[in-house]
């Protein structure tokens, strides 16, 4: 088997997968400088002659995979492989992998960053001491920044996934109140409370959001969940924009019925001009699409695809040699 890799890959992963699973052309997209297009990516895969391919943000579309239909798997790098036309590789019999949870320590760490900075005006009183504002009064800065802290607060997860987890596990200490919705996940979850998506949004100081895009999520956050924050609440979107009414939540902003927001995702990247009424209004801390963008998320996501392929691997290994046995 000749795997095309174009999803960044460590050493250590790509010799494994060269010890267990096949070839490897190693074409990451990084140097490349962008995602490799439908017409780059057809291309790549005709001059490799590979008949696998991981990827992590390239446009793997329902023309490359009917024009590569003896693919035996596409290993997608990602929380959720929203680049590959999963219908056609469906219907061509293509086993589509991805790396759920990769990013899940590296978005809840800057949840945890972020919302600490809001709560605290850190931002603010960074501006105010770099303007020279400090004068001789010894506690104006003490009594203007006073924020609060994060210990006591109820966080409230719209979705509770890998990464509500990891967020929920991270702040057990502080300690914090957790409430969830999620209608696909059962069990208990120690110190995490299970309520209705109305009451997520009624009883906590903080609420995040962490939501794939689909037509059930599609502007499933509008200004009638909105309105029923507190006024004193912050709102976090790490996940997808288009899970959120922007109209709404800039009203909800602007009005000052909630505190404020962190945004690390807009509904144009790069942002249009009603994104950045969002973004550089002053209770609003926002990031370029940077939460799940670390160093380690890409030996990550490498060693759960390795661990994903080695799985399905040795399963029809051990198929195969039952079937000859019998």
């Amino acid at each position: 088997m000749k795997i095309l890799v174009t999803a960044p890959y460590n050493k250590g992963a790509i010799n494994y997968l060269e010890e267990n699973i096949g070839q490897v052309i190693y074409r990451p997209w990084k140097p490349h400088g962008r995602a490799y297009n439908e017409k780059e990516l057809l291309e790549l895969l005709e001059e490799t002659g590979a008949n696998a391919l991981i990827t992590e943000h390239d446009d793997v579309s329902s023309t490359v995979i009917r024009k590569n239909p003896a693919l035996e798997f596409i290993g997608v790098c990602r929380g959720t492989p929203s680049n590959v036309c999963l219908k056609t590789a469906e219907s061509l019999g293509i086993p589509v992998y991805n790396t759920p949870a990769r990013n899940a320590q590296a978005v809840a760490e800057m949840f945890l960053a972020n919302v600490i900075t809001l709560l605290r005006n850190t931002l603010s009183g960074i501006d105010w001491l770099e303007k020279g504002n400090w004068n001789k009064g010894a506690h104006t800065s003490y009594l203007h920044f006073k924020g609060n802290e994060l210990a006591g607060k109820t966080i409230g997860m719209v979705g509770f996934g890998a990464i509500g987890q990891r967020i929920a596990e991270m702040v057990k200490g502080f300690p914090c109140s957790i409430k969830y919705y999620d209608p696909f996940v059962d069990g208990e979850f120690s110190g995490c409370e299970k309520v209705s998506l109305e009451e997520v949004f009624a009883i906590s100081d903080i609420v995040s959001i962490h939501l794939p895009v689909n037509d059930q999520t599609l502007r499933m956050i509008d200004g009638n969940l909105l309105n029923k924050m507190k006024k004193s609440a912050l709102f976090v979107n790490t996940s997808r924009a288009s899970v959120v009414n922007r109209e709404d939540l800039l009203s909800a902003i602007e009005s000052g019925d909630i505190r404020g927001a962190y945004l690390d995702v807009f509904d144009h990247e790069p942002p249009d001009e009603l994104d950045y009424r969002l973004i550089l209004h002053p209770n609003v801390l926002a990031t370029p699409h940077i939460a799940g963008a670390t160093h380690e998320v890409e030996d990550h996501h490498a060693r759960i695809m390795n661990q994903k392929l080695n799985e399905v691997f040795a399963l029809n290994s051990n198929q195969s040699s039952i079937a000859k046995k019998s």
